[in-house]
């Protein structure tokens, strides 16, 4: 009995599980807005940019060691990704019901934030915005401006899981280094102005996000998760009063002004929930 549970031990010890959450505007390749809207005739090239990129992160991560994982696509209803085009070793979800990454749990040894963008506001960021590019003008946790990689980190926080590599242009490395200190990032394009961006080619791209998850997966535990002060502020601020108005009705929610709500948070999982 001793040794069955010695090996039983040792095996998940030695497990490695690897939570991709992929967003689109930061895909290498994609270069105008017209690629990421699904009513464009571009729009096919960039699911496909996307699809591609996503397989390459995951044939990376499996090379690295490993042994389970888990992808989604967090882009607007999270519908690019084809299953029947995809690595079939990995799982595949949807982010649903308030839940970013719905099976990410304690059990899991870091997160890959894969084509991520700069948040609202960030000069020379490639299609730049947080969250909502419609209603959302800025968002801050404990006072702190942050954009989704923020807030998706802060996410992954509540489980003890860090995120270890952030792929995307120029400006998302920078916020990436900025807010988590030691993460990989793997910059693939650079902004020129919001709408236009230069890019590396693909293949040139999908080797630095390669080699930017092979070197997160050597040495997974370097990295800490981003653990934010609880109960937390969250504050957001919208294009319009209007906006406000109709998140303000709700009872724990506070008007800050015409156009600015917040609310206190126990739990890193309402990091972004209003």
């Amino acid at each position: 009995m001793n040794y069955l549970i010695f090996n039983f031990t040792a095996g998940w010890k030695n497990q490695m599980k690897i939570y991709i959450l992929a967003d689109m505007e930061g895909v290498s390749g994609l270069r105008v807005m017209s690629q990421v809207q699904s009513d464009s005739p571009e729009y096919a090239e960039g699911r496909k940019l996307m699809i591609d990129e996503m397989n390459a992160a995951v044939d990376a991560a499996f090379a690295a060691g490993a042994t389970e994982v888990i992808a989604a696509d967090t882009h607007g209803s999270g519908v690019q990704l084809r299953i029947g085009e995809m690595d079939a070793r990995a799982i595949y979800e949807r982010p649903n019901a308030g839940r970013m990454m719905p099976s990410l749990d304690k059990s899991f040894s870091g997160v890959i934030l894969l084509g991520h963008h700069a948040r609202a506001g960030t000069f020379n960021g490639f299609l730049d915005h947080t969250m909502s590019s419609m209603s959302w003008f800025e968002y801050r946790l404990n006072g702190q401006v942050m954009g989704e990689i923020g807030i998706e980190a802060a996410y992954a926080g509540h489980y003890d899981v860090p995120v270890i590599m952030v792929s995307g242009d120029e400006a998302a490395a920078v916020e990436a280094t900025e807010l988590l200190g030691d993460v990989e990032c793997a910059i693939v394009k650079w902004g020129i102005g919001r709408n236009v961006a230069k890019c590396l080619p693909v293949r040139r791209a999908h080797e630095t996000i390669r080699q930017s998850i092979t070197r997160a997966l050597a040495a997974p535990e370097r990295f800490k998760p981003f653990k934010p002060v609880l109960p937390a502020t969250i504050e957001l601020t919208l294009y319009r009063s209007d906006m406000a108005d109709d998140l303000a009705v709700h009872p724990d929610v506070e008007r800050v002004d015409a156009r600015a709500v917040r609310r206190t948070i126990t739990t890193l999982l309402d990091v972004r929930r209003f």
